[in-house]
């Protein structure tokens, strides 16, 4: 009788978490200077783990075209249909992150991702030995574990070890399909498996402008956003990953030049990598 339903907004009145989006010189300036707190260290290593499709190798392009000021495609990514449905990196592969002027002390290593309808225990394996440095650079990924052989490193010093496992997870898909499910279940076992030797896990959740229109329009509303907010939220409570440790980013895809948006989220999703791989190393090996 001449009244309306109101339609419910996805944004909210205020921010669900305070962020500074001029932070980005001070990230960058802070990661460029940064030092390993071990001497015996000159790299630390992160292992980058997540659903085929997800945008894992993206994030690592994503990090090295911050820091070099330009979009880079170092760790090619599969952009055809079929990347959804089958894992375009095949090898274990490690990228040397570089400002304008220098390498930097950190290497993202790049793994096969995680295929739904295909996880074995030996993927799991795969993944949990190369965080412990048991696999080297170069190794194909199979259907068995890698126990011995060419590729199979008996002795890894510390700089041959992972101090942080990066889930790679897509915001848009995130327990709305049942192949979800099943990833996000396995990696809580993985978490599981490294979680006693005190190995920290951040979750970096992709596509945030894909699952919410709001950000897709103004990239600033992604701490504004009601659905990025339960998506995070859920992703915690699945995976067992804390909130403060997982971070909304949006890859550079098809762009031709860096966003000083789209970079802060990135430096700040590095950053807390970075200082959780470090806050690791002071204690030592990673597999023991």
């Amino acid at each position: 009788m001449g009244g309306s339903e109101s339609i419910p907004t996805e944004e909210l009145d205020k921010p669900w978490s305070t962020f500074d989006w001029g932070q980005k010189e001070a990230l960058k300036r802070h990661l460029e200077s940064f030092t390993p707190s071990n001497p015996d260290v000159t790299n630390i290593k992160i292992l980058v783990a997540g659903q085929i499709g997800a945008g894992k190798s993206s994030f690592i392009n994503s990090v090295l075209s911050v820091f070099q000021g330009e979009i880079g495609n170092e760790a090619l990514a599969d952009a055809s249909q079929s990347a959804a449905s089958h894992s375009f990196t095949k090898r274990l592969r490690a990228y040397r992150i570089r400002s304008a002027h220098a390498d930097l002390p950190f290497e993202i290593c790049d793994i096969k991702g995680l295929e739904p309808e295909n996880i074995s225990e030996c993927q799991i394996d795969d993944i949990v030995n190369s965080i412990y440095g048991h696999v080297k650079e170069g190794y194909k990924f199979k259907e068995k574990s890698l126990t011995d052989g060419e590729h199979y490193n008996q002795n890894p010093s510390l700089s041959d070890q992972a101090f942080c496992l990066v889930y790679i997870i897509d915001t848009s898909t995130i327990q709305l399909a049942a192949e979800d499910k099943i990833i996000t279940e396995k990696l809580r076992l993985i978490r599981q498996k490294i979680s006693d030797k005190g190995i920290p896990q951040v979750i970096v959740m992709s596509k945030v402008d894909e699952a919410s229109l709001l950000v897709k329009n103004d990239l600033k509303m992604v701490y504004r956003s009601k659905k990025i907010k339960e998506r995070m939220e859920l992703c915690s409570a699945k995976v067992g990953v804390p909130v403060s440790h997982i971070f909304p980013v949006k890859n550079y895809h098809n762009e031709i030049d860096t966003n000083d948006d789209v970079d802060v989220l990135i430096l700040k999703a590095f950053d807390q990598i970075v200082r959780s791989a470090d806050a690791r190393l002071r204690r030592g090996a990673s597999n023991i």
